[in-house]
């Protein structure tokens, strides 16, 4: 830790001390816990409302800033940084208290969030319909890869896919029953490509083929026929969570 742009954390010892003693000085209610990388320069700021994170807080090797990011649900909400220890400390209380993203941004302008997160907070149905909706503006922008925009249609037209969480990768498309990261695949299809046929994975990145389909409608029906008979909507959460 410089001791040229952090004195304060020296005086104090760590980012974790000095962020109790300066919420005490402010009158600020805060339970700081460990971060992610020591004590010296990292923490985290824990939350009453149990889906959330404790705010994670570390701070800059070159320049004095300190950065933050709250995550709920496998979702980074908000993130910032700033040079004043003082506007974490607000933040933390905020993020605590259960504050919404907007009422945060409104306090402390050094925070932000994106369109994703604020879909979060309206809940997973949101968050699918604005995903959806991303991955066809992504396929439309992709005229001349005509088998990812065929199977973005096809499937977005089949609504027990359309209402599970989309997400690309390597240009498979992968269907998860929640709406956090790691996600819970369910069915996964690769578009054609340069005349090779649609096909079904669980995994998009496994080697292991379900079976293949000469259109994307058909490797739309095929991937329903994997899914089970009581799958619902996706749900906020991780694979590793409940949701």
């Amino acid at each position: 830790m410089d001791s040229d742009l952090y004195p304060d954390l020296v005086a104090a010892g760590s980012l974790a001390a000095a962020l109790e003693q300066l919420a005490a000085e402010l009158g600020v209610d805060l339970t700081v816990v460990p971060g992610d990388w020591g004590p010296l320069v990292s923490a985290g700021i824990a939350s009453s409302v149990p889906e959330r994170k404790p705010l994670s807080v570390r701070i800059g090797a070159e320049s004095r800033w300190f950065g933050v990011s709250g995550w709920s649900h496998g979702v980074e909400l908000i993130t910032g940084a700033t040079p004043d220890l003082a506007d974490i400390v607000t933040a933390g209380a905020a993020w605590g208290q259960g504050r919404s993203l907007r009422e945060l941004r409104a306090e402390l302008s050094f925070l932000r969030s994106s369109k994703h997160a604020e879909a979060h907070e309206r809940g997973p149905a949101a968050v699918v319909e604005l995903q959806w909706r991303t991955m066809r503006e992504q396929a439309a922008e992709e005229p001349d890869f005509t088998g990812f925009g065929e199977l973005v249609e096809a499937a977005h037209a089949e609504p027990r896919l359309r209402q599970l969480y989309v997400f690309s990768s390597h240009w498979t498309l992968g269907f998860s029953s929640c709406t956090g990261y790691p996600f819970r695949n369910e069915v996964a299809i690769v578009p054609s490509h340069n005349g090779s046929p649609f096909r079904l994975k669980k995994y998009p990145l496994s080697d292991d083929v379900l079976g293949e389909a000469a259109t994307a409608e058909e490797a739309v029906a095929l991937a329903v026929c994997h899914l089970s008979t009581d799958l619902g909507p996706s749900v906020a959460g991780t694979a590793e969570q409940d949701g």
